[in-house]
C-alpha cells in the first residue's frame, strides 16, 4: 500500500470525529493543492451545501489526490464503484474514458474562457455530462478552467519551432501528445503528481497548465519561462457516485445541485481575478513572462487545423466534432 493511499485511509477513517452528531457526510477528492482554484472552488461549493442544509449535509475536501493514491484515473474507478463520494477532475482526464471529452481540448477552439462556459452550458455539455453515466458516473455539472499557458526551464516559447526537442508533462491524452508532437517537442503524458520531481530532475523540461496551477505547485522554484500562449481549453467534472446522490433525502440533492451552478459562476470570476495575481507571483519568484502576439499566435493555430482530422479521429464521434467546432465558429 501507497503513502497515499494509507493517509487517505487515515484521513477518512477520522471523519467521523470531526462531523457534527447528526450530520450526513460525503467525502470530495480534487488533485491540486490546498491552494489550487479547485480546492478553492471545492471549499466554497462545501461551505454553500452547508448552508443550504443548515449543517445537516457535512462535505469533506481532500486535496492532492489524497484519497485516490495520486492516481487519477484510478479516482474516476473509485468514484464509480462508491469508495469515493465525490472527485472534481479535470474532462482532458475523463477523456481516457469518453473520447468525446477530447473535444474540449481542441488547440484554439475557444477564443476565452466565457466562450468555453457557454459551450458548457450548452446542449454540447449537456450531452458530455450526460455521457458520464455510461462509465458509473454523474455529473452535478461541468466547471471551466483558465486556458493553458507553458512553462519551460529553456527558452521563451514564441513559435512552434522553439519546442523542438523540447521534454513537455503533458495529461495522459493522445490530443496533448499529438499537437505537441507536431511541432517537434518530445511530448511525456506523466501525472502531475509526479511533475515537480520530474521537473526538478530534469526528466522533463517543461508542462504546460492553467497559470494559477505552477504557484500552486511551486514549480517556480523549477522553471524559468512562462509563455501566456492561451493554447488549449479544459474543464472540471463535478462528479459524484450516483448511488450516493439517489440515496440522499430530496433536499440534500437539490442543496448540492444548486451549489454546483452558483459555484461554477463564483470560481469563473475568482479565475478571471487571479490571472493577473498568477503572473505576478511566479515574475515575483524569477520567472520570465512573454505573452505570444496576435502573428505568433497564428503559427500555434495553423498546427491545429493542420491536426483538425486527426483530432476528429481521437474524438471518435465526427458529428459531436462537427457541432462543436461549428458552434465556437472554428470548423
Amino acid at each position: 500500500m501507497t503513502a497515499f493511499s494509507i493517509r487517505g485511509l487515515l484521513i477518512a477513517a477520522s471523519l467521523a470525529l470531526a462531523v457534527p452528531a447528526g450530520a450526513e457526510t460525503l467525502t470530495l477528492s480534487t488533485p491540486d493543492a490546498d491552494t489550487s482554484e479547485i480546492t478553492l472552488a471545492a471549499n466554497h461549493f462545501a461551505e454553500l451545501v452547508k448552508q443550504k442544509t443548515k449543517g445537516e449535509l457535512e462535505i469533506k475536501v481532500f486535496p492532492n489526490g489524497t484519497l485516490y493514491g495520486g492516481d487519477p484515473a484510478a479516482g474516476v474507478k473509485q468514484l464509480a464503484s462508491g469508495s469515493l463520494d465525490m472527485l472534481f477532475n479535470a474532462t482532458s482526464l475523463y477523456a481516457t474514458f469518453n473520447p468525446k471529452f477530447t473535444a474540449i481540448a481542441v488547440p484554439y477552439l475557444f477564443d476565452d474562457v466565457e466562450q468555453l462556459r457557454a459551450y458548457l452550458n450548452s446542449p454540447l455539455g449537456e450531452e458530455l455530462r450526460g455521457d458520464l453515466s455510461k462509465i458509473g458516473i454523474m455529473g452535478l455539472d461541468l466547471w471551466s478552467r483558465p486556458l493553458r499557458q507553458i512553462t519551460n526551464s529553456k527558452l521563451p516559447i514564441t513559435k512552434p519551432d522553439d519546442l523542438k526537442g523540447l521534454k513537455l508533462r503533458v495529461p495522459n491524452n493522445p490530443l496533448w501528445v499529438k499537437f505537441f508532437g507536431a511541432m517537434g517537442a518530445a511530448p511525456t503524458p506523466m501525472a502531475f503528481a509526479e511533475v515537480y520531481n520530474a521537473l526538478q530532475l530534469g526528466v522533463v523540461d517543461g508542462q504546460e497548465n492553467p497559470v494559477n496551477v505552477p504557484v500552486s505547485a511551486r514549480l517556480y522554484e523549477v522553471q524559468k519561462y512562462l509563455t501566456i500562449s492561451n493554447h488549449i481549453a479544459d474543464a472540471w467534472v463535478v462528479g459524484i457516485n450516483p448511488r450516493r446522490y439517489q440515496a440522499l433525502p430530496e433536499a440534500f440533492k437539490t442543496a448540492l445541485n444548486q451549489a454546483a451552478v452558483e459555484t461554477e459562476e463564483w470560481k469563473a470570476k475568482n479565475d478571471a481575478a487571479d490571472i493577473a495575481k498568477s503572473i505576478a507571483t511566479l515574475e515575483q519568484n524569477g520567472m520570465k513572462m512573454n505573452e505570444l502576439t496576435a502573428e505568433q499566435r497564428a503559427a500555434f493555430v495553423a498546427v491545429s487545423k493542420s491536426l483538425y482530422p486527426v483530432f476528429q479521429g481521437l474524438v471518435k464521434d465526427p458529428s459531436f466534432f462537427d457541432r462543436t467546432t461549428a458552434f465556437t465558429g472554428k470548423s
